[in-house]
């Protein structure tokens, strides 16, 4: 029950943070970029933060050497909301593809906005994928790291799915390396799930794929081989502990 309590506490302290950034980014639209993305910034340090303080969900990372010095393109693994706030305290100045329908919700979308996230219609096809390259390119070029959910929905936990191209196609047309990322917090907080689990989420860190003069299916499934056995080696190590 008491973990049912502070699960509740992060729910209610994420309600009204989202509401008052909301507010707040609406006055900051007119600012640059780098100003606007400050709030969105704080905003996932701060959720991050007081999920440990809360829930006791605290993280750990392995490969920050793996880092490249200039932007890129980040493939994460999409299991939980968590990655999409601790992404922001790992990771520079970045922006999400996401499905157009996020920046309809009340409030959230309205902060989510202020970052410019490449919004698609999932269902466009070619479209979709042109949007991500073309409207891609122009972050990456401006020093924004771009970041790809390349299974395109939150996955449980040993569930497996195809991984989309449309990141590997940004990659191969704009020369951007892509940086894999697999975690573990599904573990702890479980798509469409209200009870956050106390524990150590693992967070593992790919060495960047080059990208320059090779084929998006190449790039893609040299990104999909690492993630998934980097997850199963992840997964492994949590059920000794």
């Amino acid at each position: 029950m008491l973990q049912y309590l502070r699960s509740f506490l992060f729910s209610l302290f994420m309600i009204i943070a989202t509401i008052v950034i909301a507010i707040l980014s609406l006055f900051m639209l007119a600012l640059p970029q780098k100003y606007r993305y400050t709030i969105i910034h704080s905003y996932g340090v701060l959720h991050v933060w007081m999920l440990k303080v809360l829930c006791g969900l605290d993280y750990r990372i392995e490969g920050t050497e793996n880092i490249p010095e200039t932007n890129g393109i980040i493939f994460c693994k999409h299991q939980s909301t968590w990655e999409t706030l601790a992404l922001q305290q790992i990771f520079p100045a970045q922006t999400f593809v996401i499905k157009r329908e996020l920046l309809w919700i009340p409030f959230f979308g309205w902060g989510l906005a202020i970052i410019k996230p490449i919004a698609i219609d999932r269902n466009a096809g070619q479209q979709a994928i042109r949007q991500i390259v073309r409207q891609g390119i122009d972050r990456l070029q401006k020093g924004i790291w771009v970041v790809i959910f390349p299974e395109g929905t939150r996955v449980p936990p040993g569930k497996k799915v195809r991984y989309k191209l449309g990141g590997a196609i940004l990659a191969a047309e704009s020369g951007y390396p892509v940086t894999p990322v697999a975690h573990n917090a599904g573990e702890f907080w479980p798509k469409g799930q209200f009870l956050k689990k106390p524990g150590v989420i693992q967070v593992v860190i790919g060495p960047p794929i080059p990208s320059k003069n090779r084929k998006p299916e190449e790039i893609l499934e040299e990104a999909r081989n690492w993630i998934e056995s980097t997850m199963e080696r992840i997964s492994g190590e949590a059920a000794k502990e």
